[in-house]
């Protein structure tokens, strides 16, 4: 059976004070919950990065989400939407 969801990749990236608070243990747990695929990464300059795939309505609630959750820590989201790719089995943390 085909799906007929509108999957979508989302690239996005969050400043503040986002490394050494478990931004992405809670990413990474989130993910599995709304069954998205992808990953978190920190970035050297400070910022997460986290790329995620999935149906779009999920990809919405689990960014929400993420965010109302991190409130505190996170300045600025940057995000961009573009098309799935299908290059993820699961969400991980990457190091």
């Amino acid at each position: 059976m085909v799906s007929t969801k509108k999957l979508e990749r989302r690239q996005v990236y969050y400043q503040g004070h986002v490394q050494g608070v478990g931004f992405r243990y809670t990413a990474h747990s989130m993910a599995r919950g709304y069954g998205v695929t992808g990953f978190v990464r920190n970035l050297a300059d400070g910022r997460v990065k986290l790329v995620a795939e999935g149906p779009v309505q999920q990809l919405d609630k689990f960014l929400l989400e993420l965010a109302e959750r991190q409130a505190r820590n996170i300045r600025k989201i940057t995000c961009d939407r573009r098309a799935a790719t299908g290059q993820f089995v699961d969400f991980s943390i990457q190091y």
